[in-house]
């Protein structure tokens, strides 16, 4: 009999994203925990675009940061290039992204994670689980042998079974140059866990110095960068420039010219990728008539020349990605750093899941990240922190739930658990029902009390959001009782305006800028709240008289083709068909009841 070597409260599995969400929760919660990777040198490495936030994914991490996680912390001290986005749309859809310094995030995450208490990392790859009674007591690994603890959190990301493909090779890797886990997958298989295989990809990396770019159009950062986390008082770095090109009917040809040697469309790949983030190759096969598609060059950090090519992923060979490449204005003449490929991984189906995370199969084992079907830093993130918060209560008996009304992570969490996942999941503001009350400038009032009940947000932040609250309350009040409240609802008081309204007392930009949006939104958050009552009012609804949903006007295409496949009998049926999102459900009872 193998004897343990430690004992832990918490163990996670893999310090990606969501293994270092989930290691530090448990941590600050009081926890002993242990985080195991399989190279300590890649923790919180950023493995596709170095890129964090953009629509719904920023409104995550900052629903992290008022949890008391790290990712928008870490975030504000690699950035490199923080933007405003959707700025043409209202207040409510506008967010944020930051482009990273690659290796700068890495270092600050591991920085983070080594002086956190109670905290622990090991470089060693986990074979298998221990079990007893379908109960988790511990994982064994390669080099350190048995570890016991009372609570295991997965957070494996690509490297179960990955392959990487290039064209017509194949090589066994979780990502590149970095080796895959084998036996684990199969282990929890033999163990009744459901296994999906799943495929991502990531475009080439390619040398600055031999882009042109006077031929392509710059796109400048903030002038005043807006921080992710509550956190952080100012970004301290160099912001510096991306840039926009497009590819063309060179371009074009020639992937259709090769398109046999592509991996994707040889046969050589089986499992499905990400819809919203498809290959090049799907872009020119099934949009045939765009002549033009965007690519964006993106700094990979500020003390090395390599940029990351976006909208360019691929599974071509390297001689036809170097081809394609060198049509597109401004690269005629580019090198090619680091080839783009794609790769297959295991993943678990997350309907086997509570809304704790943990495993309904195995007890006290608990999934999060790109192992449970999704796909983005932000939402492994999310589920990250959630899973290392229920590993530490689920020791006392004790939960904590996200429910969807009140956050994105709960409307993730909750569409991956009800619905499953057929491809990698997500997020978008669409899929929220309550998506105008869930913005990023209302998060600490949705969830900082949490995070202070949690013990991960300490008092004296938690004093100081108190005194904010206070004063927000404050100019709410004074610019109804002013009779300012419909002026703002009719858009004759801006944002930018709104300043001179108020006595010099309430002049805090911050929060007179948060009063405006409260207001401006009461009536539509109102109309919102009628469109979700209607969702359970019709749930009974039965949907047999509709012959083809392709004919109904306002259905998104995908939805369409969704349910025309599953024929969902109700309403309340048609809301668990993936892919379905809140505003066709709205449009279906419309269309029932006219």
């Amino acid at each position: 009999m193998v004897i343990s070597m430690y004992n832990y409260d918490v163990i996670v599995v893999g310090a990606g994203h969501a293994g270092c969400e989930a290691a530090h929760a448990s941590s600050k919660m009081g926890a002993k925990t242990l985080l195991i990777t399989n190279n300590i040198e890649t923790i919180a490495w950023m493995s596709c675009n170095p890129a964090m936030g953009g629509q719904a994914k920023a409104q995550i991490i900052c629903e992290v940061d008022a949890l008391g996680g790290v990712i928008g912390e870490i975030t504000d001290k690699s950035g490199i290039q923080f933007r405003i986005i959707n700025t043409r749309k209202g207040p409510a859809m506008r967010t944020l992204r930051a482009q990273c310094d690659r290796i700068m995030y890495h270092k600050e995450m591991l920085v983070k994670l080594q002086n956190t208490e109670n905290l622990s990392l090991l470089q060693d790859t986990v074979l298998r689980l221990i079990l007893q009674n379908n109960i988790v007591l511990g994982v064994e690994c390669e080099i350190s042998g048995e570890i016991k603890s009372k609570t295991v959190v997965l957070t494996c990301g690509t490297f179960l079974n990955g392959v990487i493909h290039i064209g017509e090779k194949t090589l066994s890797g979780g990502r590149a140059a970095e080796k895959a886990v084998q036996g684990l997958s199969d282990f929890l298989k033999e163990n009744s866990i459901n296994i999906i295989r799943l495929k991502t990809g990531t475009p080439p990396r390619v040398s600055g110095k031999s882009i042109d770019f006077s031929q392509m159009i710059p796109q400048y950062g903030d002038e005043n960068p807006i921080p992710f986390s509550r956190r952080t008082e100012k970004i301290t770095n160099p912001q510096i420039c991306c840039y926009i090109t497009h590819t063309n009917e060179n371009t074009h040809n020639i992937i259709r010219k090769n398109i046999n040697k592509s991996a994707l469309y040889s046969g050589r790949i089986k499992s499905i990728g990400p819809r919203y983030c498809p290959s090049i190759e799907d872009k020119v096969v099934k949009f045939p008539d765009r002549n033009s598609h965007h690519v964006f060059l993106e700094p990979e950090g500020l003390d090395n020349n390599e940029y990351y090519v976006n909208g360019l992923s691929t599974s071509l060979p390297c001689s036809v990605q170097l081809m394609y490449l060198r049509t597109i204005k401004g690269m005629e003449n580019v090198d090619i750093t680091r080839f783009a490929y794609a790769i297959e991984y295991d993943a678990f189906d997350p309907k086997l899941l509570y809304p704790t995370l943990e495993s309904k199969i195995i007890n006290n084992l608990f999934l999060a990240g790109q192992i449970n079907g999704t796909s983005g830093y932000e939402e492994a993130a999310g589920m990250g922190i959630i899973a290392g918060i229920n590993a530490v209560l689920k020791i006392s008996n004790d939960s904590f739930i996200l429910s969807r009304m009140e956050s994105y992570i709960g409307v993730m969490i909750d569409d991956l658990i009800t619905k499953g996942i057929s491809e990698p999941y997500r997020m978008f503001t669409s899929r929220a029902e309550n998506r105008i009350y869930l913005r990023i400038d209302n998060t600490d009032d949705r969830l900082l009390e949490k995070g202070y009940k949690l013990k991960l947000i300490n008092k004296t932040e938690f004093d100081r959001y108190r005194e904010e609250k206070k004063l927000f309350d404050n100019i709410i009040d004074y610019l109804k009782k002013k009779g300012f409240g419909l002026l703002i609802k009719q858009n004759k008081i801006t944002m930018d305006n709104i300043r001179d309204c108020l006595p010099d007392r309430l002049r805090i930009k911050k929060m007179y800028e948060k009063a405006w949006v409260y207001i401006y939104y009461e009536g539509y958050i109102k109309k919102q709240e009628s469109d979700i009552m209607k969702l359970s009012d019709y749930s009974k609804l039965k949907l047999d008289k509709i012959s083809d949903y392709m004919l109904i006007k306002g259905l998104r295409k995908e939805s369409a083709v969704k349910l025309n496949k599953y024929r969902p009998e109700t309403i309340e049926k048609a809301r668990y068909v993936e892919g379905v999102n809140p505003a066709d459900i709205i449009i279906l009872i419309n269309k029932l009841k006219s």
